[in-house]
């Protein structure tokens, strides 16, 4: 199923309600693709902050995880290969029940992913004047 937001980056809790009801009845990866600054990490803060949850989220690039509420898990693989992130057991943070966000996911993660029989969500982020295209395979 697609399904397409055309929205401003500060107009997110349409595309935030979509995605809780979306998300609610599994654990999910959600794999965010787009350009830098489209706004990846703004989509994960809006979501978390639509949850009613006070957890400050800030894009994890160095850190490479971050955690919040215990259950909603946001990744970033900027800085990293396919091979470093296995490496260093990230595959394995995803068998913890939550929704993981995955900012920079490509294709080759996905198509592990799924191997290994995870519920996968593709979101791509355009950049369009001052709004974004929200493009989203469930």
């Amino acid at each position: 199923m697609q399904k397409t937001f055309e929205l401003e980056l500060t107009k997110l809790d349409e595309l935030s309600a979509y995605l809780i009801e979306l998300l609610k009845n599994d654990n999910y990866i959600v794999i965010l693709r787009g350009d830098l600054a489209s706004g990846k990490t703004t989509l994960v803060k809006n979501y978390v902050k639509s949850l009613n949850l006070d957890d400050l989220v800030t894009s994890p690039t160095f850190s490479l995880q971050a955690i919040y509420s215990d259950n909603i898990f946001h990744y970033d693989m900027y800085n990293k290969t396919l091979n470093e992130f296995i490496s260093l057991g990230m595959l394995e943070e995803f068998e913890k029940e939550g929704t993981h966000f995955v900012e920079w996911g490509d294709e080759k993660l996905e198509e592990i992913l799924k191997d290994y029989g995870y519920n996968v969500i593709l979101i791509h982020i355009e950049k369009k004047d001052n709004k974004r295209l929200y493009k989203i395979n469930a």
